[in-house]
């Protein structure tokens, strides 16, 4: 998300430098200016003077509002994920969110979090989807057993509890020894997978088919082979991957993350699912055997997605800052207003 704002700020005739310390590691093509630092950390000298300086980390919240205090910039917090729930250093995580009150979100519950947690409300820039994804209709061509695919990612040395794999594998276990003919696919980062032992281990024991696409192109065909897409994960700000597996026209079936909230309405387009409820298998079967709802949610989710646009990211991005700078609070909506449509997503009332 980070390179695809930057790239569109860059596009649109701002002037971006990402800052980096020596060693970083770039995995996405840069438009903007990129400016290593000759360090592994950075240091307050290190930043040139700018109208916004963009913090995206809580590591990087203290240098970056030193090179603000040094007069080289308004510091923005950009919080792609909300740190303290999940990562270690929880104690400098959570103080970090009282640095500065200009703050930007991906997501109305984020945004709520953020609030509750700190009393600061946050400007909210969405997610996006790459036009690199689209549906390519070849499912009917495949010839093959109905596809079941998510996205495992590497657990060893890493903080991938929130995405509740153990629980993900289980789920999909239950659904294939009850519905033996349906393929389960995993999709895994390269290097990640390549570094994983367990995941290794996972393919070796023929139960499943894994990929590993090495670009956006690879990875919208791997959507578009899948005729359920599954996720799991119990928070995330964003959750881009199955917005994604909707604009390819994958079912979603996934569990309530927070973020996912901001696309995912229940029985509409997805099959969505508390996690406490234990109904990720439950609702991954009857997408396999209800053809008709499998393809309804399918049509529904592919339509909702093409609101979701980089473009209007970036648009949002440029909007949050500039109220910044002039000093204009961020846009809320109202707290009832706002429960009132998550018990509506479950069929509840009022």
């Amino acid at each position: 998300m980070l390179v695809e704002l930057t790239n569109g700020l860059t596009a649109m005739g701002h002037q971006v430098v990402i800052l980096m310390p020596l060693g970083g590691d770039v995995s996405y093509t840069v438009h903007s200016t990129l400016l290593r630092t000759d360090y592994t950390l950075l240091r307050e000298t290190d930043f040139p003077n700018a109208d916004v300086i963009v913090s995206n980390f809580y590591t990087t919240v203290p240098i970056a509002e030193a090179a603000s205090q040094n007069g080289k910039g308004v510091h923005v917090r950009l919080s792609l994920c909300y740190e303290p729930l999940f990562l270690p250093e929880n104690e400098k995580s959570f103080p970090s969110y009282h640095t500065t009150a200009n703050l930007v979100v991906l997501s109305q519950w984020q945004q709520d979090l953020i609030e509750l947690n700190h009393g600061i409300t946050g400007s909210i820039v969405p997610v996006g989807i790459s036009a690199a994804f689209r549906n390519m209709n070849i499912r009917h061509r495949l010839q093959e057993p109905l596809n079941i695919t998510a996205i495992l990612r590497k657990e060893e040395n890493g903080f991938s509890w929130h995405r509740e794999q153990s629980y993900l594998v289980q789920q999909l276990d239950n659904v294939k020894a009850n519905l033996p003919h349906v393929n389960i696919n995993f999709i895994s980062p390269p290097d990640e997978f390549y570094s994983s032992p367990s995941l290794q281990a996972m393919k070796a024991s023929g139960k499943y088919r894994f990929f590993t696409p090495q670009n956006d192109a690879e990875l919208c065909y791997h959507y578009n082979c899948a005729d359920i897409f599954v996720s799991s994960s119990s928070f995330d700000t964003g959750s881009l991957p199955g917005l994604e597996a909707m604009r390819c026209g994958a079912a979603l079936a996934s569990v309530y993350s927070g973020g996912n909230l901001e696309y995912a309405r229940h029985e509409e387009n997805c099959l969505l699912s508390y996690r406490y409820e234990n109904r990720l298998a439950s609702d991954v079967a009857r997408l396999v055997m209800d053809h008709s709802l499998r393809s309804r949610l399918a049509q529904k989710g592919e339509a909702d997605s093409a609101a979701w646009t980089w473009e209007n990211s970036v648009k949002k991005m440029e909007e949050a800052i500039r109220r910044i700078l002039s000093g204009t609070p961020a846009p809320q909506t109202p707290k009832t207003t706002r429960f009132r449509k998550l018990s509506s997503y479950w069929g509840g009332k009022g």
